[in-house]
């Protein structure tokens, strides 16, 4: 039996297309060729054959302004400026105090 081809159809940004067939011509392969070859590698890993992930939120204001206090935490603490709390009572007490 005859090996029976299928038509695949693709939107992409144009920007995209033209960079990937620059970078598969580089290559000596076509973008046909190029596909084929991550069909054909996903199957073989029977999944994406490399590690897909969501792209990390960026930080809160408030987050990125608590990380700035950890930090002159830290720096006053190696100076000696600050003396770490050795147990969770010592900073419930100190608390108290204000």
């Amino acid at each position: 039996m005859a090996n029976s081809m299928s038509t695949i159809n693709v939107n992409v940004p144009a920007k995209v297309k033209e960079e990937a067939n620059n970078l598969f011509n580089n290559l000596g392969l076509n973008m046909s060729t190029a596909i084929n070859l991550f069909l054909k590698k996903s199957l073989a890993e029977r999944g994406i054959p490399f590690e897909v992930k969501e792209e990390s939120p960026k930080p809160s204001k408030a987050l990125l302004k608590a990380l700035k206090e950890g930090e002159k935490i830290e720096k006053e603490i190696a100076s000696g400026k600050r003396i770490p709390f050795n147990s969770p009572n010592e900073l419930f007490a100190s608390l108290d105090e204000d």
